[in-house]
């Protein structure tokens, strides 16, 4: 089984690797950290790939095709994320400080490529008026089985406020799912529940969660939270939607 939780630090190449395929989250995701003018080349030769910054600014080269993305607040700022089916060159080049996330998987499926923008990315607001405003979240989904069915996985973001839930009402799904925590103070901090295990969010950690675990999250007042929400289809079962623990449900009504 994966390790559900960790505190990853960037190697001497500016990388931090989250999870990797051969794990149960059935997914390759690891972090980049790239210095002004740094390069990074990728060519999965059967997995497909998406590259989403987190912040700075990049050049996004792929399929005789190329635009500069800029971000520099991941709390504020609008998403880039590259989506690309298996055997598509992509160059990313640091034209100041970045961070990028790379998740990939198995998918033999070719599909045409993606880049999801401020403008074009799906964003919503949930939770304004459950819980007196406790769970509000703003969610940010890129892709997932309604948008790009030929897909094997999905990758959103989250924006929690300070203080605040979500994941919430507690769900479940048999997918396994990832999530990546960023606060944009270091010392910012939370909880996240998998199953009866809870463990502290850090600026930086991620969890793995297993299919069938109930997973809410919650962050300290005055610390607004950030994180990706990465999941896995099953072959023949991709997720669709949440199950709800069944004695939390009565809370949908309120």
């Amino acid at each position: 089984m994966s390790q559900m939780f960790g505190y990853p630090l960037f190697d001497d190449r500016g990388m931090k690797v989250i999870v990797r395929s051969d794990s149960d989250m059935m997914m390759n995701i690891s972090v980049y950290k790239l210095k002004k003018t740094q390069e990074l080349s990728f060519l999965f030769e059967d997995e497909e790939s998406a590259f989403l910054l987190i912040r700075g600014l990049m050049k996004f080269e792929w399929d005789n095709r190329s635009r500069i993305a800029q971000r520099d607040n991941f709390m504020k700022d609008g998403a880039w994320c590259l989506h690309v089916s298996r055997k598509i060159n992509v160059k990313l080049t640091a034209l100041d400080e970045c961070e990028i996330l790379v998740q990939s998987t198995k998918n033999e499926t070719p599909f045409d490529f993606r880049l999801y923008t401020p403008e074009n990315c799906k964003e919503e607001v949930f939770g304004n008026d459950q819980f007196e405003g406790k769970a509000r979240r703003t969610v940010r989904t890129f892709f997932d089985y309604n948008s790009a069915p030929d897909s094997n996985m999905v990758m959103g973001e989250i924006i929690t406020p300070q203080g605040g839930w979500s994941s919430y009402p507690p769900h479940h799904h048999p997918q396994p799912e990832v999530y990546y925590y960023r606060f944009e103070k270091p010392q910012g901090f939370g909880a996240c529940f998998i199953g009866d295990d809870v463990f502290k969010i850090r600026d930086g950690s991620f969890c793995a969660i297993p299919g069938g675990r109930t997973h809410p999250q919650v962050n300290a007042p005055g610390y607004p939270m950030y994180y990706v929400w990465m999941i896995r289809h099953f072959d023949g079962a991709p997720w669709k939607d949440r199950i709800f623990a069944p004695e939390h449900t009565w809370l949908l009504g309120t």
